[in-house]
């Protein structure tokens, strides 16, 4: 076994000759560190990294009672709960044995010991390390994979974008999410958040737009007591909160001219004062800013310092609005109609071909947040299996523009056939297909033309044909 391979133990006994013979026991199958004392051992727990701790319970300079060893096992759960320690005690009475345990001790044996019990116990505490580690990392990766699960949809050009999210989160970059209203910023920064290496630190959220300017810097700050009128204690901000996590500022083009100095300091230096207090505070952040506005023009119009918005620029990902990407909304409307009859006690419905293409003809001007609302509006009100168009809004209704193509974006069902044939995949699958083909025709057969007119690329044009077998 190679040293890199090996885990390491940490032998901490005030007996060089206990420590002697258990390094030569050990030393084959795992990289063996010493310590004689508390201090030693505690100088090990913060610069390597230990598999499994064997700590005797009395340790200088108080070798009288066991306040050191216990020190020791108390600093080595606190570092990491799942390190194993195995407590090496001397003739304690049981009591002792019982307090040893309750403080987590993994196991305990008594001097003098087997050479050959010991090595089991370590071989099964380095076991039981390996898998705590494995599933830690196991239950981090589930957590980051989780967090695209509430990003719906398959058109190319989003998909193109979640490709570069996926990229940024590893990092600690700076990241700019532009975007119409709606069109699901703060679920994307979430998501990015849940993928990186802060996934267990905090995800804060600041909506910009929503707070009166008098209140921004304290609710990105934080005050002490007195610094104005009605702070009657001190107060984190948002900053201090997303330490060692995430920090979303949403709106970001909402900022006034001052704010703008104040956030661009912070980001330059990770320090700043709470309102009324002369201490400087360090945090350890990520920033993710969004908006809805232009700040490029903004910049170019003095609104927007230019320092600024460079500096939240690191990364810039654009949401498309809803209505242009039309091949998704049978699917959002598919997930939001399951989460709402979730919600509601409800089952989940599915969907008339008359309903889709209402649905995919509306251009959707608050974009996926009014399409969520609007699915969970139907399945309130409606308790049939399958919804129509019904279910609609009057003034969305009124407003849907059929355009000049009015042949159905969904093929009709069969002579005969029932509510329920009428399933939702099958309405997806029709969809597509009267898509693809009208598609085609327009374009005079042209493949090329029409995934350029139908926004995706030329491979996945020609898989669907194979799929859905369509005759060009």
């Amino acid at each position: 076994m190679s040293e890199l391979s090996k885990q390491t133990v940490l032998v901490v006994d005030d007996h060089e000759a206990v420590r002697k013979q258990l390094y030569w026991a050990l030393e084959e199958n795992y990289r063996v560190l010493e310590a004689a004392s508390r201090v030693e051992a505690l100088r090990h727990l913060e610069g390597e990294e230990i598999a499994v701790v064997l700590c005797d319970l009395h340790l200088p300079p108080m070798v009288s009672d066991i306040s050191e060893g216990l020190a020791v096992l108390e600093a080595a759960r606190r570092r990491l709960p799942p390190l194993p320690v195995i407590v090496i005690t001397g003739s304690e009475d049981r009591a002792t044995a019982m307090e040893v345990v309750r403080r987590g001790a993994y196991d305990l044996f008594q001097k003098p010991f087997e050479i050959g019990e010991v090595e089991i116990i370590i071989r099964r505490a380095a076991q039981h390390y390996r898998l705590e580690q494995e599933n830690v990392a196991l239950r981090d990766e589930l957590q980051r994979a989780s967090g695209w699960q509430e990003i719906v949809g398959s058109n190319t050009r989003l998909q193109a974008i979640f490709d570069q999210a996926r990229a940024v989160a590893a990092t600690n970059a700076t990241v700019l999410i532009t975007g119409e209203s709606g069109t699901g910023k703060e679920v994307l920064a979430r998501a990015i958040h849940r993928a990186s290496p802060r996934v267990n630190a905090p995800f804060i959220a600041c909506a910009l737009a929503a707070l009166p300017e008098s209140l921004i810097e304290s609710e990105l700050f934080g005050h002490e007591k007195g610094a104005f009128t009605g702070a009657t204690t001190r107060r984190e901000g948002r900053f201090e909160m997303a330490d060692g996590g995430t920090l979303f500022l949403d709106e970001i083009g909402e900022l006034t001219p001052s704010m703008q100095v104040k956030l661009l300091r912070v980001l330059q230096e990770r320090q700043f004062e709470r309102i009324g207090g002369k201490q400087q505070l360090s945090v350890d952040i990520r920033v993710i800013a969004a908006t809805n506005r232009n700040l490029e023009q903004m910049v170019e119009r003095s609104q927007f310092r230019s320092d600024l918005y460079y500096r939240l620029n690191v990364v810039s990902l654009e949401l498309p609005p809803l209505r242009e990407r039309p091949d998704d909304i049978p699917l959002l409307a598919a997930h939001f109609a399951r989460k709402a009859a979730l919600k509601h006690g409800r089952s989940t419905p599915t969907f008339t071909p008359a309903l889709l293409d209402l649905l995919v003809a509306y251009r959707w001007p608050g974009n996926i947040r009014e399409l969520e609302n609007v699915l969970e509006r139907a399945v309130v009100i409606s308790t049939a299996p399958i919804l129509d168009e019904r279910v609609l809004p009057e003034k969305l209704l009124a407003s849907i523009n059929p355009g000049p193509i009015t042949a159905p974006l969904v093929a009709p069902p069969s002579e005969g056939a029932t509510p329920a044939d009428l399933s939702f995949d099958t309405a997806i699958t029709g969809f597509k297909r009267q898509l693809i083909q009208r598609a085609l025709k327009e374009c005079r057969g042209s493949r090329s033309e029409a995934a350029i007119r139908l926004k995706i690329s030329r491979q996945y044009l020609h898989r669907l044909i194979n799929e859905l077998s369509i005759e060009d």
